[in-house]
């Protein structure tokens, strides 16, 4: 039986962290069993916001890399693909920017919002504003029928299906499928102060390489409930970034509610929960990094794994190219 095609990915700006864990790296390991999976390091969509900086870009790929083998992604049943190594995807890229009109971009959410947060204005990066195009042309080239996504990125894979369709219309026959997204059920972990999501860019996230003190550090500083001074006092669960995480990783669901019910009551100070919770990331990423540090001392074979999967990955997305091209009549003479 045919496996369902998935993929997935991330930009190269840096090594990932327990958000990214959380919301979608530990799903990558458990779906490569049971599916066709496809790991995309999106290089040339990093430079859409750091066109000036591509040296870090170039650095990201090694370190997003070292994070998916160490996190336990098998090159044997996932291919691992670099986004500049795959010439169809910015054929098929241009290719779709005919058929979607500039106002359509505007009106995503996503690109409404990053927009406004960067400052952009009127002076926003052509790429910047083309990347859910150029993204369609990723998903499509994969002929991919999962895409898992946050659910604020729902509407580029609406964007997505609309080019699917489009091109289908043109060619008279179906030539690309339609994808659907797939939304962990884990939202976005929260910063360690409780004032937004985890970033990287804002200095608020945890690496998957992070040492003991530095865990044991990102723990003592989160926020709780300002009103709970004493351990007698009854303690409010909700907005309490602690509770975020145990709900994210303490396996031990009856004593998560247990422990809920506990600090609502009084009784229970914050020092208890937060040793509860170091201690569980402190044996969820120490052999995350330990594995990390065995790939990094060969990086020439980290870099093998890439290639090959890019050379498999340009195999599969030039035959999509190729059938779009010709269903559509593309470069004939």
């Amino acid at each position: 039986m045919q496996k369902t095609v998935i993929l997935t990915g991330d930009r190269a700006t840096g090594p990932l962290h327990l958000g990214h864990y959380a919301g979608t790296l530990k799903n990558r390991v458990a779906l490569q069993g049971t599916h066709e999976q496809y790991l995309l390091i999106a290089n040339m969509q990093a430079l859409t916001d750091h066109a000036g900086r591509t040296g870090l870009v170039r650095d990201a790929v090694l370190e997003i890399a070292l994070d998916y083998l160490a996190v336990g992604i098998d090159p044997d049943r996932t291919v691992i693909c670099l986004q500049s190594g795959l010439p169809a995807l910015a054929e098929l890229s241009m290719l779709y920017l005919n058929l979607v009109t500039v106002s359509r971009l505007e009106r995503i959410p996503t690109i409404r919002e990053e927009i406004a947060s960067r400052g952009f204005g009127r002076a926003v990066p052509a790429g910047f504003l083309s990347y859910p195009v150029a993204q369609a042309a990723d998903i499509t080239a994969f002929r991919a029928e999962l895409v898992p996504v946050g659910a604020d990125q729902a509407p580029l894979i609406e964007l997505t299906n609309e080019i699917a369709r489009r091109v289908n219309a043109l060619a008279g026959e179906t030539v690309l499928p339609e994808a659907r997204a797939l939304i962990p059920e884990a939202g976005r972990l929260p910063a360690p102060d409780g004032r937004g999501k985890m970033s990287k860019s804002a200095g608020t996230a945890l690496p998957l390489s992070a040492g003991p003190d530095q865990i044991s550090a990102f723990v003592r500083s989160m926020y709780t409930d300002p009103g709970h001074l004493r351990a007698s006092d009854p303690g409010r669960v909700e907005g309490n970034v602690v509770f975020a995480y145990l709900d994210a990783f303490d396996p031990d669901r009856t004593e998560v509610a247990r422990i809920k019910a506990h600090y609502r009551a009084g009784g229970l100070g914050d020092r208890a929960i937060k040793r509860r919770l170091e201690d569980l990331l402190q044996e969820l990423i120490r052999p995350i990094r330990e594995r990390r540090e065995v790939f990094a001392r060969d990086p020439a074979q980290v870099i093998k794994i890439l290639r090959r999967g890019t050379e498999r990955a340009d195999q599969l997305t030039s035959e999509t190219r190729s059938r779009v091209f010709t269903a559509l009549r593309v470069g004939e003479t």
